[in-house]
């Protein structure tokens, strides 16, 4: 069984952390990812721009950052995702969500990512999106847009 870290650079709340950390690892079983080890790093913007700068090159805010830290040729995916708080606040009340619902998607997101699902492409972030959907009913939430 795979082994789930949470991380506190920006404190928030995440509710039932075991139940979690449970379907996150269903959602690796589901895709047929294998999960060795994952860590999430909820932070502020300034940290996640910090990541972005440094490691992609990019000079912009974002929600979430997911690194591919699996070792060549293993089976088993070890990642960390980066989770923007400040961010995902302000994509809830964008999208018209709570922002239970909007973190979990991106969280969510995340996940896909290292099971092998993109969103650069048109095609592909439709696919995602399903993907998103599929799991935010799976654990009973909302929705949107």
């Amino acid at each position: 069984m795979g082994k789930i870290l949470w991380q506190f650079q920006k404190s928030c709340t995440l509710q039932d952390r075991n139940k979690l950390k449970l379907f996150i690892l269903d959602i690796f079983k589901l895709e047929k990812r294998p999960l060795a080890e994952l860590s999430f790093v909820f932070c502020d913007d300034d940290y996640l721009l910090g990541i972005n700068r440094s490691y992609l090159n990019h000079n912009y805010f974002t929600d979430i950052i997911t690194f591919d830290l699996t070792e060549p040729g293993s089976q088993l995916v070890t990642g960390e995702i980066y989770i923007s708080i400040d961010t995902v606040r302000e994509n809830s009340v964008r999208f018209n969500c709570s922002f239970r619902e909007e973190l979990h998607r991106v969280i969510f997101h995340g996940c896909l990512h290292l099971c092998g699902y993109g969103d650069k492409k048109k095609g592909d972030k439709v696919q995602m999106r399903l993907k998103e959907d599929f799991y935010m009913t799976k654990y009973g939430l909302a929705v949107t847009g």
